[in-house]
């Protein structure tokens, strides 16, 4: 399967004091899926910006293992952050040198093919957000890191970007962890449900059959009742351990 692999033990993350994060612990094989869902403030976000290198745990080990070489991560925000000034592929291949035709041809494949002179000011909410995920596409991540990038958009426009992500997810399969506040997106594109809470994972739930699942089904219907009730029980809050020192290794295996 392709992709990397994510081991994360013992992560702490606080700020003045205030534990965000509080000893998570968290496999991901390689090819997986994974929704990390859970009320705001539980430390999703924060957990894949940690994971994305963008910031530092307090305490804890966080390993990605793409095998023989170092592995790529890319993360996608749910604000789509094109440059104005750039054109539509410009914004794509940004970082990059001599990969327009790398560019154009990942544009293609989320249907904006013909939209890559143009300027993101032209360009609705879900078409924008189409140019972030080539833009992160376009260096074919082990591993992909996904913070809410279709919360912003209306519901048709969602599952649009739904289905586009899960298609081209089958056809270069890759490791992903998505953040989410819609646990039907989560049930629908995921292998498994993370539940956090209070800065810790609370459950941990594994999706029958292949993704992407079809919308309406019955048992979908019944696993979101069920994860929905688990979001609302409160469990307590997680008590405070003193700081550790963090180890983050992003290497090959060896």
């Amino acid at each position: 399967m392709s992709g990397a692999a994510v081991t994360i033990r013992r992560l702490e993350r606080s700020f003045g004091g205030n534990a965000v994060l509080n000893g998570v612990d968290l496999d991901v094989a390689p090819g997986e899926f994974v929704s990390l869902i859970g009320a705001s403030g539980v430390g999703k976000s924060t957990l894949l910006k940690i994971v994305a290198g963008l910031d530092e745990a307090t305490a804890g080990i966080l390993r990605v293992d793409a095998g023989t070489k170092r592995p790529e991560v890319r993360m996608m925000f749910q604000e789509d952050r094109l440059l104005p000034w750039r054109t539509v592929l410009g914004n794509v291949v940004l970082g990059t040198r001599g990969r327009e035709a790398d560019g154009a041809e990942i544009l293609h494949a989320v249907g904006l093919g013909e939209r890559g002179d143009d300027y993101p000011a032209v360009l609705s909410g879900g078409q924008r957000q189409r140019a972030a995920l080539a833009r992160a596409l376009l260096h074919q991540p082990d591993l992909l890191l996904l913070d809410e990038p279709f919360g912003a958009l209306d519901a048709l426009t969602r599952a649009a970007m739904q289905e586009l992500l899960s298609s081209l997810l089958r056809q270069s399969p890759r490791t992903v962890l998505l953040v989410t506040h819609d646990v039907d997106e989560a049930l629908l594109l995921s292998d498994r449900v993370i539940v956090m809470r209070a800065g810790r994972i609370a459950r941990s739930l594994a999706l029958p059959g292949p993704r992407p699942r079809p919308r309406g089904d019955a048992e979908l219907a019944r696993l979101k009742e069920e994860l929905i009730g688990s979001l609302l029980h409160d469990e307590g809050t997680a008590d405070t351990d003193k700081p550790r020192r963090v180890k983050r290794e992003l290497q090959p295996h060896t």
